[in-house]
C-alpha cells in the first residue's frame, strides 16, 4: 500500500487556507458592508452574494480543465494559484477602502475583480491535492487539506472578534489587509516547498497519460456521479444558506454586536479541525458513502434544532460543534467521491464538476434563502437549511460508486508515515 505523506499534504494545503481564510471573511463582512453601509436589502443582498458564484460556474470547471493541460516549469497548478492570489489580493484590499468611501461603484468593481481572481486559482488549488496523492489515500489527503481550510477559516474568525469594532459602521480594512498577510505568506511558503512536476503521483496506466482513449463511465458510474453532484447541490443550499446570512442573523435576529457572532462559527471550525482526521479513518472502515450519510443527518438535525432558539444562548456552541462534526464528514469524503470516478488526466475537468454543482446551489441560495429572511421573516433560516440538506439524505441514498476503500494499514503510525520524495 502507498505510504500518506503527511508533511507534503500539509504543504500543499496552504492553498486551500488561504482561499478558506478569505472566504470566511467574504461571507461574514461583506453582507454586514452591504445592509449598514449601502442600505442593501436582503434578497438583493444575496443576489450580489450569489455573483462569486455565478462566475465560479463558468470559471472553475474551464480553470480545471485549462490547469490539466498547462504544462510548466512550476507544474500544471502552480501558475495558477501564484497569479490568481497575487491579483486577489490586490483587488481585495479595495473592498474596505470602497466601504469607507461609501462609494458603491467601486466596491462593486472591486469585488467583481476579486471574484475573478479567486475564480482563477480555486479549481487547480483543490486539484493539487489529488495530483500529488495516490487514489486509496484521497479521503485520507482531503482531510487534511479540509483541516487546513479550517485552520484558515478559525484563523480569519479569530480576526475579526478582535479587529471589528462593537461601533456602528467600523472600518474593516485592518481585517481585510490581515486576511491579504495570511494569503501572500500562505501561497508563498506552498511556492517555495512544493516542486509539483517532481511529485506528481502517476494515476494512470502509461498508455493513458500518452495520450490513448479511456475507457468512459458506465451507465451505472455516470448515475452514481449525477446522484452525487446532485447531493453536493443540496447540502451546499442548506449550509450555505445558513453561513452566508449568519451574521445578519446573529446581529438583527439575536441582538449580537461587533464581531461576537464569529465565536460560534470559530467553535463549528475547531469542532472541524478536531473531526478531520478521525472521520477519515471512519470512511475508511465503514465507505465514503456512509460516513457522508451520517454527516447530512446530525447537519439536518443541528439546523432543525438551531431553528428552536429565539435567543442566543450557551447550547449554540454545543449545535455548532455537533454542525462542524457533520460537515467535516460530508467535506471529507465527497470530493474525493467525485474524482474517484474520474481518470488521472481528468482530475481538473472532474474538480471543475463538483465546484459547478456546488456554485450553482450557492447561486441560487443567498437569492432564495434571502427573500425568505426579508419576505417571511429571520426564523426560516435554520429551518430552510435543515430542509435542503435533509432533501440530499434521499439521492445520497442511492449512490453505488466512488466508494472505494483504502487498503488498512499495517499500524496506526503507518496512517502517517512519511515515505521519501
Amino acid at each position: 500500500m502507498p505510504k500518506f505523506n503527511t508533511k507534503r499534504t500539509i504543504l500543499t494545503g496552504l492553498a486551500f487556507l488561504s482561499i478558506s481564510a478569505f472566504w470566511q471573511a467574504y461571507d461574514s463582512i461583506i453582507p454586514l458592508i452591504l445592509k449598514e453601509d449601502f442600505a442593501i436589502g436582503d434578497t438583493v443582498a444575496g443576489g450580489i452574494m450569489a455573483l462569486d458564484n455565478v462566475l465560479a460556474l463558468f470559471l472553475l470547471p474551464l480553470l480545471g480543465a485549462l490547469s490539466d493541460r498547462t504544462r510548466t516549469r512550476l507544474g500544471r497548478r502552480m501558475p495558477f494559484i501564484v497569479c490568481g492570489t497575487a491579483l486577489a489580493v490586490l483587488c481585495m484590499i479595495q473592498l474596505p477602502l470602497a466601504a469607507n468611501a461609501r462609494n458603491l461603484l467601486w466596491f462593486l468593481c472591486a469585488l467583481g475583480l476579486t471574484l475573478v481572481a479567486m475564480g482563477l486559482y480555486r479549481s487547480p488549488a483543490v486539484a493539487l491535492m489529488p495530483d500529488l496523492t495516490p487514489r486509496p489515500l484521497r479521503s485520507r489527503g482531503n482531510a487534511v487539506i479540509n483541516l487546513m481550510g479550517s485552520v484558515g477559516g478559525i484563523t480569519s474568525l479569530a480576526l475579526i472578534a478582535l479587529l471589528v469594532p462593537k461601533v456602528d459602521h467600523p472600518s474593516y480594512l485592518p481585517l481585510f489587509a490581515s486576511i491579504a498577510c495570511i494569503m501572500i505568506v500562505s501561497v508563498a511558503v506552498l511556492a517555495l516547498t512544493i516542486r509539483e512536476n517532481r511529485m506528481r503521483v502517476p494515476d494512470e496506466p502509461q498508455e493513458r497519460r500518452d495520450g490513448a482513449p479511456a475507457r468512459g463511465l458506465s451507465r451505472p458510474e455516470k448515475r452514481s456521479l449525477v446522484l452525487i453532484l446532485v447531493s453536493v447541490f443540496l447540502w451546499f443550499m442548506g449550509y450555505n444558506a445558513v453561513t452566508t446570512a449568519f451574521s445578519k442573523y446573529a446581529r438583527f435576529y439575536w441582538n449580537l454586536t461587533g464581531g461576537a457572532f464569529s465565536y460560534t462559527l470559530m467553535v463549528a471550525q475547531a469542532a472541524a479541525i478536531c473531526a478531520y482526521l478521525p472521520v477519515a479513518a471512519l470512511s475508511g472502515r465503514i465507505g465514503r458513502r456512509k460516513t457522508i450519510l451520517c454527516g447530512v443527518a446530525l447537519l439536518a438535525a443541528v439546523f432543525g434544532s438551531a431553528a428552536l432558539f429565539r435567543t442566543f444562548n450557551a447550547g449554540m456552541f454545543a449545535l455548532f460543534a455537533l454542525a462542524g462534526v457533520a460537515w467535516a464528514a460530508i467535506n471529507v469524503n465527497s470530493y474525493p467521491m467525485v474524482v474517484e470516478l474520474a481518470r488521472g488526466a481528468d482530475v481538473g475537468r472532474y474538480t471543475g464538476y463538483y465546484y459547478t454543482f456546488s456554485m450553482a446551489a450557492q447561486i441560487l441560495t443567498p437569492i432564495l434563502s434571502g427573500a425568505l429572511l426579508e419576505n417571511v421573516g429571520y426564523g426560516t433560516l435554520f429551518p430552510y437549511g435543515a430542509l435542503c440538506v435533509a432533501a440530499s439524505f434521499v439521492t445520497m441514498c442511492f449512490v453505488r460508486h466512488g466508494d472505494a476503500k483504502a487498503e488498512k494499514p499495517a499500524s496506526r503510525l503507518e496512517v502517517f508515515a512519511d515515505p521519501d520524495d
